[in-house]
């Protein structure tokens, strides 16, 4: 019989490496050159009014998943629409800003923005899975600005010191682009401030990238000890199918409330049929309609902007349209003002 080799010598199992959740090879192979997108959608021909410049100032990212429900052929189509970098972003507008809603106006420090009685926002982060055109924060300096630059010490300690703040809203970016982790890290600090009673969460990845709602972000869901709303975004019906759905399905399981946000947009939804699918369509997975914004003018979004009386106008054939609990409400964000302002 051969002897052993000393153990010092024998060969050693290879270490493996620990594979990243599924959710961030995803996040990672996001589509970024405006080219590729438009060649996986059969529109190559279809360049005019693509624009680089606009590209690199405000960079395209969109999950594939989110791409497989655009509509081939179809340069009009309203998930394509709402990515999709336009010469028209680099046109100067009167009236349009860098900071269309007044969050520098309202920073109360480190990443902690308060507008609104009682709640406190929190910048966590200036990264999300997709970079839609109309963003309100398309210009906000995230670098600076954030909760987790100081790790949530300094808003925890402002949140703390405020017995007046009752409902903490994390916001981005997007939230549910950190880690899970991350988000416990910040979670069980909060926790340690007795006022609080509700915690919000705004996030567009269960839409755009729903594999992000995997086992430890449902863990964490129901482990915390707050109600918990999550506040999702959704502009039109064809952004729903049948993963959204089952990740819409387990977040419902764990005992938070869905409510849906929409921006009104020109060439997206703009009719009535339009906002008629996208509150039935969420309401079938669970999500109930919140408010359909007026779009924020901020610098590059002009061109998706309906006026006023238009609004109105599709807002009030909805409701006669629509039952009451599907019908958002209609509105528009006034820098300074102390709530959403009904239109």
């Amino acid at each position: 019989m051969i002897p052993a080799a000393p153990a010092s010598i024998q060969p050693q199992p290879l270490e493996r490496s620990v594979a990243p959740p599924r959710w961030q090879t995803l996040w990672r192979d996001a589509v970024r050159d405006p080219r590729e997108l438009l060649g996986l959608l059969g529109l190559d021909g279809v360049a005019a009014g693509v624009s680089e410049a606009a590209a690199a100032q405000f960079p395209l990212r969109v999950p594939r998943g989110f791409v497989a429900r655009m509509r081939a052929g179809d340069p009009h189509d309203p998930l394509l629409r709402q990515v999709l970098p336009l010469d028209q972003e680099l046109r100067p507008m009167p009236g349009y800003a860098l900071d269309a809603v007044g969050d520098g106006l309202a920073k109360a420090g480190d990443g902690v923005i308060r507008k609104y009685r009682g709640r406190a926002l929190l910048v966590t982060t200036g990264s999300c899975a997709i970079h839609c055109r109309y963003c309100f924060r398309r210009h906000f300096p995230y670098a600076e600005e954030t909760a987790a630059a100081a790790g949530w010490r300094g808003a925890i300690e402002l949140i703390a010191a405020d017995p007046g703040i009752d409902e903490v809203i994390l916001s981005g970016g997007d939230p549910w682009s950190l880690a899970t982790p991350k988000l416990a890290e910040l979670t069980d600090a909060l926790a340690a401030v007795p006022h609080l009673k509700r915690l919000r969460i705004h996030t567009r990845l269960p839409v755009v990238l729903p594999e992000r709602v995997d086992a430890p972000l449902l863990a964490w869901l129901r482990a915390l000890p707050w109600p918990v709303t999550v506040v999702l975004h959704a502009n039109h019906a064809q952004e729903f199918d049948a993963s959204v759905d089952a990740a819409l399905a387990a977040l419902r399981a764990t005992g938070a409330v869905l409510l849906n946000q929409a921006v009104l947009l020109r060439g997206v939804n703009d009719s009535v049929e339009a906002l008629a699918d996208l509150s039935e369509r969420g309401f079938h997975a669970g999500v109930l309609p919140y408010y359909l914004h007026q779009l924020d003018r901020v610098q590059g979004a002009a061109h998706f902007e309906i006026d006023d009386e238009r609004a109105r106008a599709l807002h009030r054939a909805l409701a006669a349209r629509l039952s009451g609990y599907l019908v958002p409400k209609l509105v528009r964000e006034i820098a300074g003002d102390p709530g959403k302002r009904p239109l």
